[in-house]
């Protein structure tokens, strides 16, 4: 790791005033608020908070959005709104590196369609199947508790899933309810998530750091659907890494 890396984060850190008060800070650089895998994960970190596993882990995150797509972001993922901070270009993901995700100079539109189909995305496909045929070492989502309402047409209980595929692992097309369900908020308020088209491909990446703020893990998307190395476990890195 360069010093030239080590001080860009350093500036973040500062500029940003992530702070916090203890151990470790996660920072997360999201790309657009309306893109897939920010919902995802913003998803997953507010379960990791709900369930207490981040008593020494401060989790800030950065989005290209605006203040209202915050708001309903917030709303829906359950994202703490003290800890995300919006901005309107990508600048920072620029000055850190962070993959743009595909340019063939025809627009975000088609460059985004394009990585979804897997060009200069190699992992999208692999993961887009993997919600429909479903993962026995991955968690499952949904308990069979949980109220589900995709679309207005489609409305069910978790209780579907365990009916007919059992309990204790992802089951088949679990996860791409549970995209489904995302979509359709970002279909719903595209303007306020979507503040200009050409960042649709624009990655997002993760900086772990102790509490002399070095970086400790640091982890750089390339694919839709990748933000994480181990999508099976999208936390993983944190149950090793932020131990007391």
């Amino acid at each position: 790791m360069t010093d030239k890396f080590q001080n860009d984060i350093n500036n973040l850190v500062e500029k940003n005033n992530f702070i916090g008060g203890k151990k470790f800070k996660l920072i997360i650089l999201f790309g657009l608020l309306g893109d897939f895998d920010s919902f995802e994960y913003a998803i997953n970190l507010k379960n990791f908070i709900d369930n207490d596993q981040n008593k020494n882990l401060d989790i800030f995150a950065i989005a290209i959005g605006n203040n209202n797509g915050k708001q309903k972001f917030c709303e829906f993922t359950g994202f703490p709104k003290e800890n995300l901070i919006v901005v309107s270009d990508n600048q920072i993901h620029n000055n850190l590196e962070v993959s743009r995700g595909l340019d063939i100079g025809l627009g975000g539109w088609i460059n985004m369609l394009l990585m979804l189909s897997g060009i200069n995305s190699f992992k999208t496909i692999k993961e887009v199947i993997r919600g429909y045929t479903g993962d026995r070492k991955a968690k499952q989502i949904y308990s069979e508790f949980d109220k589900i309402d995709a679309l207005k047409f489609l409305k069910f209980s978790g209780n579907s899933f365990r009916k007919v595929f059992g309990d204790g692992y992802l089951r088949p097309f679990e996860l791409a309810t549970f995209r489904l369900n995302n979509m359709n908020e970002i279909i719903k308020n595209w303007s306020d998530y979507i503040i200009h088209e050409k960042y649709l491909p624009q990655r997002g990446a993760s900086f772990l750091l102790n509490d002399k703020n070095k970086v400790i893990y640091k982890f750089f998307s390339s694919d839709v659907l990748g933000y994480s190395s181990n999508m099976r476990d999208p936390l993983e890195f944190l149950s090793y890494l932020i131990k007391e």
